[in-house]
């Protein structure tokens, strides 16, 4: 895909920032590391084992982390604001946050109703994302089922609704007969993450998040054409429901992922795809698509920085963080910009 050359200095601004925030990300922490230290470490040079520990082990995987959920959620609710001409729709409209949050209530409350405890053990980090991705794929899944069947994409996004709902509900009631420490592995599950994240899990969720980007590029074409509407769409020969299908295969594939690995992380993929409009000002997916990713993955790298900024007995929660940065954003922007 080209990137339109009318926009390379917004492009450079945008990927400058990125890198001063991935840097001030690897330098904050309980432990301050000096941009000289970091450096060394990672040209091989650094004779510092704590430094070169705390930045292979811990740092550089969570700023990657990190990374791919900003570029995915962005992309994604980008997707899903053009699909549903819905300003305020996000990665998780159609119910993926809330499939996958029922299968992880089932694999980790699930055991607990058997009396089988899996705290603390390789098991349950692993069973934990593979059990998201399930739950988010089954959602996926019975959408692309009747979608056929749906006239609209409005009934296709009621739809989705009422299976976040019902999802939404189970999760209730596992809730309601689960253990005290079930439960809140389930809550820190849903307070997101980036941390813990093994080299392997990192390239298996690179591998997921990746295909779907490749799709949404696919997708501009048919994105362009559905901002003037659907019967436009279908007059120009449009097939609606491979669209809609290409679409929803591509959020399961970016949110899905992220939501197994990192949580269900909000807001970001709402005020994103916003923030693109209004600093390059233009609605071409041409231009948006790769602007979104690149503010995404700054953003989310800004938010988890602020999550570990020193001088705190720990990290708080990613979801608290992007709430506090995302809802002033979309509050600015709905009152402000005539470009939503």
């Amino acid at each position: 895909m080209k990137v339109k050359t009318g926009y390379i200095r917004e492009y450079s601004v945008i990927s400058a920032a990125l890198g001063l925030l991935i840097l001030l990300n690897l330098i904050l922490g309980s432990v301050i590391i000096p941009p000289r230290d970091i450096f060394a470490s990672l040209a091989g040079l650094s004779d510092l084992s704590f430094v070169n520990e705390i930045l292979w082990d811990f740092r550089i995987p969570k700023a990657i982390t990190a990374l791919l959920a900003g570029v995915a959620l962005s992309v994604c609710g980008l997707q899903m604001q053009t699909l549903f001409k819905n300003p305020l729709a996000d990665p998780f409209i159609l119910g993926i946050s809330s499939g996958a949050g029922l299968g992880v209530a089932l694999f980790v409350m699930g055991f607990s109703a058997f009396g089988i405890s899996l705290s603390g053990s390789f098991a349950l980090n692993l069973g934990v994302a593979a059990s998201a991705w399930v739950g988010a794929f089954g959602v996926t899944l019975l959408i692309l089922l009747v979608s056929s069947r749906l006239r609209d994409n409005t009934s296709l996004l009621i739809f989705g609704i009422m299976l976040g709902s019902v999802a939404s509900a189970l999760i209730t009631l596992l809730q309601y007969f689960s253990s005290s420490s079930s439960l809140k592995a389930f809550v820190v599950w849903t307070m997101g993450s980036f941390s813990g994240l093994t080299s392997a899990q990192i390239w298996i969720m690179s591998m997921l998040i990746v295909p779907g980007l490749i799709l949404s590029v696919y997708n501009i074409k048919e994105l362009n054409i559905l901002l003037q509407g659907e019967a436009y769409a279908k007059s120009l020969g449009v097939n609606l429901e491979h669209t809609r299908r290409r679409i929803l295969v591509a959020t399961t594939l970016l949110a899905g992922s992220v939501t197994a690995f990192c949580g269900p992380i909000g807001f970001i993929g709402i005020a994103v795809p916003h923030i693109a409009r209004m600093f390059f000002r233009n609605a071409d997916h041409k231009v948006l698509i790769p602007a979104t990713a690149l503010l995404g993955a700054a953003i989310m790298i800004f938010t988890d920085t602020v999550a570990q900024l020193p001088g705190q007995s720990g990290v708080i929660p990613i979801n608290t963080v992007s709430a506090l940065i995302g809802v002033p954003i979309i509050l600015i922007i709905i009152l402000k910009s005539k470009f939503i």
